[in-house]
């Protein structure tokens, strides 16, 4: 009898949809400030946060080389597994606007273009907020920078295998430090490295901001 009873108790908990709470695992890694996920497809963007530059540095801490105050990417979401894990986006777009670029380079008179090149890349954003940046296969993160000398234009072709990056919650920011870049091809007034810094902030979908969980 008493086990009948406790089937009958838990037949009509199930029927009323008396069961457990959703866990937390239910939430995705990537959320909009409002708290709603963040679909497949959906585009992620941003441009520098404000006050800051975009740098490609002869040195890891030097000052010589280009500075970018105009500079910004688009992402289309790929998955957007639940948390703790990793999502991934297509990064299709990132931009630098030359009218807000300078060299101090010398030899160099300024900054003709910046292009990325071998678009789109894969980005993975991790539950602890490490972004990284990888290539397609057997390509490169690439880019071509143009500089305007005392000769004419000069083309700077710089590589890496990869980008890592750093995600925060508390302004909705991706900052990258000193990611070295290795001249492929150019003159000798391209220098032999490129180190990228950058913070792009607030990271929005729609113009709400996005969260990492």
């Amino acid at each position: 009898m008493r086990t009948r009873t406790l089937l009958t108790l838990t037949a009509a908990v199930a029927a009323l949809g008396l069961t457990a709470p959703a866990s937390a695992a239910d939430t995705p890694v990537l959320t909009t400030a409002d708290g709603a996920a963040v679909a497949v497809g959906d585009v992620l963007d941003a441009s520098l946060a404000s006050g800051t530059a975009a740098t490609f540095y002869s040195s890891a801490t030097g000052t010589s080389g280009i500075s970018c105050t105009k500079s910004a990417f688009a992402a289309t979401v790929t998955d957007n597994p639940a948390a703790p894990g990793t999502a991934t986006e297509s990064l299709t777009s990132h931009s630098f606007d030359t009218s807000g670029c300078t060299a101090n380079v010398v030899g160099v008179l300024g900054v003709s273009g910046i292009t990325v090149d071998n678009l789109p890349y894969t980005t993975s954003v991790s539950s602890d907020g490490t972004v990284s940046v990888t290539p397609g296969a057997g390509a490169a993160i690439q880019s071509t920078v143009r500089l305007r000398t005392l000769l004419g234009t000069i083309n700077c072709v710089y590589r890496a295998p990869s980008l890592t990056g750093k995600a925060s919650n508390a302004d909705n920011s991706i900052t990258f430090t000193n990611q070295q870049f290795t001249k492929a091809s150019g003159s000798s007034l391209c220098f032999a490295n490129a180190f990228f810094t950058a913070k792009y902030s607030p990271v929005t979908k729609g113009g709400v901001a996005v969260n990492v969980n």
